[in-house]
């Protein structure tokens, strides 16, 4: 048996796991917007204490790596590489988009996390259900979602569509794709911090303290600016 941390800050919902192989030991999900950076090492703490883990006996830790929000990716990320080095354990980066995708595994058809990402754009991907597992089809990929309707329209299967932003484009989403179109419900559009640990378990520790990043799918906005404003002071100076 191996004891896990997952960290899943990727969004407003804040996600904390501590499992013993595959026995959830406890889990803490938050859905509110309130300072990831203030609240999770607090919760990391009284989630252990409860559960009665020390830090030493961790063996990994697992971490949402985005994409997602800019700064709770980077909150997560940052939080997990710490500890991994402070304990001297490795620390295993998933896709947000793959643990949101894992509450419909027992959906027929597309699974398709959605996070929105502005400007018409979202962070989404194309999973399948194989043999009880959600799997990967299609890379998580940043995209129009007009032109992400018209991909999954071609591929003519039922969908079902994972994420608290679906509000935000569900109008879009049934016009695009009518029938096509199913959408969790409830508590399946909240990511699982268990689920979390249990992909982290299953890769590979090929992402350890020292390489992993955040996977952010596109720069900040800020850095957008600040490039941009660089390449008109060059063509200035020209």
């Amino acid at each position: 048996m191996s004891k896990t941390l997952a960290i899943d800050t990727s969004s407003f919902v804040m996600g904390i796991a501590v499992t013993d192989g595959e026995r959830t030991l406890g889990e803490i999900t938050t859905n509110i917007k309130k300072n990831h950076s203030i609240r999770l090492m607090p919760a990391i703490d009284n989630l252990m204490k409860e559960v009665g883990v020390r830090p030493k006996e961790l063996d990994e830790i697992v971490v949402a790596n985005g994409p997602g929000s800019y700064t709770g990716v980077r909150i997560g990320v940052t939080t997990a590489k710490t500890l991994a080095w402070s304990l001297g354990i490795p620390v295993i980066g998933v896709s947000s988009l793959a643990v949101m995708a894992q509450t419909g595994r027992f959906f027929q058809g597309i699974i398709s996390p959605i996070m929105d990402a502005r400007r018409g754009q979202v962070y989404t991907g194309h999973y399948q259900t194989k043999e009880m597992l959600v799997k990967e089809v299609a890379s998580d990929c940043l995209i129009m979602l007009e032109d992400w309707l018209v991909y999954l329209k071609e591929l003519n299967e039922p969908v079902l569509f994972i994420g608290q932003d679906i509000e935000l484009h569900r109008a879009m989403i049934m016009e695009g794709l009518k029938e096509q179109a199913h959408f969790a419900t409830g508590s399946m559009m909240l990511p699982r911090p268990t689920e979390l640990a249990r992909l982290g378990q299953k890769m590979t520790d090929e992402n350890v303290t020292h390489t992993i990043v955040p996977n952010y799918l596109q720069l900040a906005e800020a850095e957008v600016n600040w490039q941009k404003a660089q390449q008109e002071k060059d063509s200035a100076n020209d």
